[in-house]
């Protein structure tokens, strides 16, 4: 009983994106580090992607994104590790040109749960032979697992629409996630 009046009470926290309520975690539109920038992207961006992608800590289990007004450089996103925030922070304030750095990123609370949530939905997708072979032989994949407080929220590019809604209901699947929302974005749209 007491485990469903908590599942109860969690479900009852969440909004329909999956989030929980009484914080503004809507993650604005931003650069992901994992992704290619457009051709006419400036250089600090350039290079803010390139010094994210390279941190050591930096995997499937968290989302860093940034945006460049001017010569400030706003860090998003959500981690698992406080020192994945702060060398995020530190290595962006070292890019040439930039003069200020806004770390938004979120540190992801510490969960047993949540961490047992986030192995089961990485079996689920990178386990599939065909979509391991895709998406999964990587030095930093694209589709990145994000679970808070037993919510799960897919980022990252996919190739197709097909691919995109087969890793939704794969993750779906997994016992004891209390919601999946699925922010994959196709490649080129």
């Amino acid at each position: 009983m007491k485990t469903l009046a908590i599942a109860l009470l969690a479900g009852a926290l969440v909004t329909p994106a999956g989030i929980a309520a009484g914080k503004d975690d809507k993650v604005q539109p931003h650069s992901d580090p994992y992704t290619a920038g457009s051709p006419d992207e400036s250089h600090i961006a350039k290079e803010v992607r390139h010094e994210l992608v390279m941190l050591p800590y930096y995997g499937v289990f968290d989302d860093l994104g940034f945006t460049v007004n001017g010569t400030t450089v706003t860090l998003v996103g959500a981690v698992t590790q406080p020192v994945l925030k702060s060398s995020a922070e530190n290595v962006v304030k070292r890019v040439e040109g930039v003069t200020n750095v806004v770390n938004n990123i979120e540190v992801l609370p510490l969960s047993p749960n949540d961490d047992s949530i986030r192995r089961a939905v990485f079996r689920a997708i990178y386990g599939d032979p065909a979509l391991s072979t895709r998406y999964g032989f990587r030095a930093l994949p694209s589709i990145h697992i994000i679970v808070k407080n037993g919510n799960v929220r897919l980022e990252g590019v996919v190739a197709n629409s097909f691919d995109k809604n087969l890793i939704g209901v794969k993750a779906n699947a997994v016992p004891g996630a209390f919601s999946v929302v699925n922010d994959l974005r196709v490649e080129g749209r």
